[in-house]
């Protein structure tokens, strides 16, 4: 038996779930004359829709293949050796549901050395290999083809990522060594680095192309068949695939340091793994492979081993799992057929929810609003959205005359909703207004429609206690942008039923939302928690703390953006109205800051202006703030606003404002744009111990985004 083998062999023990990925060898002769070919095709046997993975039992698969066409090459039996993936899928990695269960560093160590000795094989076979990219492909099903001699790609290609970064890890199977010496320093940097901090941002297939992974590039259709006849014309000497002298000098330190600034702005030096990739990228300077696959198993190792990883993975599945099977969500049957929105309000809120409704419901879609004015507003802002879309050949013409036809604007509600499914408001944040606003509804729409509003702190409760079916009245918290943050709070109220529950959430799921159930509580989740967040940041900034200090503490965290950036983006006027809204709720933990208040009555829209090209505190607001005498390190306002959260989340999870902390976490990585490395907030507050010095326990159980016990 092999080294190789004998290592798989140990490591496959501790992947005892693992959904094995065959490696069949196929033969057949090359067009032209160009002789014998081997073709290993991967395939785990599930419908074409399920991804392909490696764990140790499919590298040892892969390994056996190997060993056969090995032995072919070596005696002439074939000209060359190929390796695709089944329909519409070449390969998505490592299995890591398996990786997340390992407990000891050497264990980590054998999945990094035995992945690295499987594919190193390929690039040492006695004949050309070749690579056909013929669908999905990540993380090590890129690599894979990295060792081979060539790679094709299809056009129709929908995703091929090296996302290590983005979960915690390194490329670690030989990418973050090749890739630059294949393209160059800085397009590895872009792919392996900025791409995957840019919420592991995919390449189609004919991106994969321009930048020279591939050298070839088909059509989906008869991708595999056009992938031959080059692979018999490149054998025959007929194609000779020509790449460009790689820049070993000053460009490849400068790609280096580039990776690095994107980094310190995205994780603020808080995460290890993209600092990892980039010194292994930079070792790669010298060309010395062996050396760089070296580095990248102790660096694969390490990071297995560490908490990022264990929170990037337990994200992930928070996003992909929990997040596409709400909890607590009533029986879907219950749920009735909405063939008609309507939308209070034509402001640019309202505006974006019914260009929303529009795309992905594709039925009819009515604003109203008090007068013409912003009515036709509020319909010219969705038909112009729709021009842009048109441009950008997302739509067709065809398409886009059919959604601009279905959106109406109209000021007599009775006319607008009177055959409504669905009716949501999206007017000014004050419970009187809304309420008032849900009476002129009810009047006209039918008995069935379900009445959502849009606020973002109010009581539901209370908004429907006035109605004669409150019961119908589901809270529906979008967050801005809507089109891009895919958090979706759907509130229930006290008299809420389950059919009109039901029905929310079937919409959220043709809208491509993250639905997450949450009681009807003080600002629901998101912005109680981001309130209190930010609030301890004005507080100590109030007491005599300098801004720079408060907003430079919580840089560890690695945050996409600092408070008072943050506080700019959600707008002061709606910040502070948040922070009265839960003061009335909760006087002794969340207090109005003065400061804020000032800012807001000053009509101005932050606190930094940008001049200089990076936020400087605006003189003028600096002139308003009144602070006192008592100053803090940047430890001991981490400490306060770490302290501060924990506090609160674990008041929300005794009140039952989500059913567990899981779903805190997903709310602030799809509604607030928490980093996925930390796995929400939670895990880290869990590994910086503040869980259990603030509530006597961590919040999530051993093994739960951590190393098992």
């Amino acid at each position: 038996m092999s080294t190789t083998a004998e290592l798989l062999k140990q490591a496959s023990d501790l992947f005892p779930d693992e959904v094995v990925t065959s490696a069949h060898v196929r033969h057949f002769d090359l067009p032209f004359g160009a002789g014998r070919f081997a073709l290993i095709t991967l395939d785990n046997g599930l419908d074409h829709t399920k991804p392909t993975t490696f764990g140790p039992a499919s590298l040892a698969n892969l390994n056996t293949a190997v060993d056969q066409v090995e032995k072919e090459a070596a005696e002439g039996a074939i000209v060359g050796v190929g390796i695709t993936g089944k329909p519409f899928i070449f390969a998505v990695g490592a299995d890591l549901k398996g990786v997340e269960l390992l407990k000891e560093h050497e264990h980590a160590l054998a999945i990094g050395k035995g992945g690295h000795e499987v594919f190193k094989r390929l690039s040492k076979l006695a004949v050309p290999t070749f690579a056909y990219y013929n669908g999905a492909a990540m993380g090590g099903g890129v690599e894979v083809g990295l060792h081979c001699s060539y790679r094709t790609v299809s056009k129709a290609i929908p995703a091929f990522s090296l996302p290590e970064v983005f979960l915690g890890l390194v490329p670690g199977w030989g990418g973050c060594t090749l890739l630059p010496n294949l393209i160059g320093a800085d397009k590895a940097v872009s792919v392996i680095i900025e791409n995957s901090l840019n919420q592991n941002r995919q390449l189609k297939g004919q991106q994969v192309f321009d930048l020279g992974i591939a050298d070839a590039i088909f059509e989906g259709a008869d991708f595999l068949e056009q992938s031959l006849i080059w692979t018999a014309q490149v054998l025959k000497g007929d194609i000779t695939v020509e790449r460009p002298a790689i820049d070993r000098g000053e460009a490849w330190d400068q790609a280096v340091a580039k990776g690095r600034f994107i980094a310190d702005g995205k994780v603020h030096g808080a995460a290890p793994a993209a600092y990892r990739a980039l010194d292994i990228i930079a070792a790669a300077k010298n060309g010395d492979l062996q050396q760089g696959f070296d580095a990248e198993d102790q660096a694969l190792a390490d990071l297995i081993m560490g908490g990022e990883l264990r929170a990037g993975i337990y994200a992930f599945n928070l996003v992909q799992k929990r997040g596409k099977r709400p909890a607590g969500a009533p029986d879907k049957n219950l749920a009735r057929p909405v063939t008609k929105v309507g939308v209070v309000g034509a402001g640019l809120m309202a505006s974006q929810l019914a260009l929303l409704f529009l795309r992905r419901l594709e039925v009819p879609v009515v604003l109203t609003d008090i007068d013409q004015e912003r009515v036709d507003k509020g319909v010219a802002y969705v038909h112009a959205e729709i021009d842009k879309l048109l441009g950008k050949g997302r739509v067709n013409q065809d398409k886009a005359n059919r959604l601009k036809a279905l959106v109406t604007g109209v000021l007599d509600k009775a006319e607008g909703f009177a055959d409504a499914d669905f009716v949501i408001e999206a007017v000014f944040e004050e419970i009187g207004v809304k309420q008032q606003v849900f009476a002129e509804v009810e009047a006209v729409a039918p008995a069935h429609a379900i009445l959502a509003t849009n606020t973002s702190s109010l009581s539901v409760t209370e908004m429907a206690s006035k109605l004669k079916h409150p019961e119908r009245v589901v809270g529906f918290h979008f967050f801005n942008p809507v089109a891009v943050l895919p958090l979706l709070e759907i509130v229930r109220g006290e008299q809420t039923d389950d059919a009109s529950l039901a029905t929310a959430f079937a919409v959220a799921k043709k809208l491509k939302k993250t639905a997450v159930l949450v009681k009807d509580a003080p600002a629901f989740v998101v912005n109680r928690i981001l309130t209190r967040f930010m609030g301890e940041i004005q507080n100590v900034i109030d007491e005599g703390t300098p801004v720079e200090v408060a907003e430079k503490a919580v840089e560890p965290l690695g945050l996409p953006m600092s408070p008072l950036v943050l506080l700019e983006l959600v707008g002061p006027a709606i910040g502070l109205h948040v922070s009265e809204t839960l003061h009335g709720a909760f006087p002794d933990r969340f207090k109005v800051s003065p400061n804020l208040k000032a800012v807001v009555e000053a009509g101005k829209r932050g606190f930094y202006v940008y001049d200089s090209g990076k936020p400087e505190l605006d003189p003028e607001v600096a002139a308003l703030l009144k602070q006192g005498d008592v100053v803090l390190t940047e430890e001991q306002v981490r400490a306060r606003v770490l302290d501060a959260v924990a506090q609160e989340i674990g008041l929300m999870l005794d009140e039952g404002v989500v059913a567990e902390a899981q779903d805190i976490d997903l709310c602030l990585i799809t509604g607030a744009g928490w980093p996925f490395h930390l796995g929400g907030i939670t895990p880290y507050l869990d590994r910086e111990g503040v869980s259990e010095r603030v509530n006597g326990k961590k919040f999530l159980a051993p093994g739960v985004a951590s190393v098992p016990a």
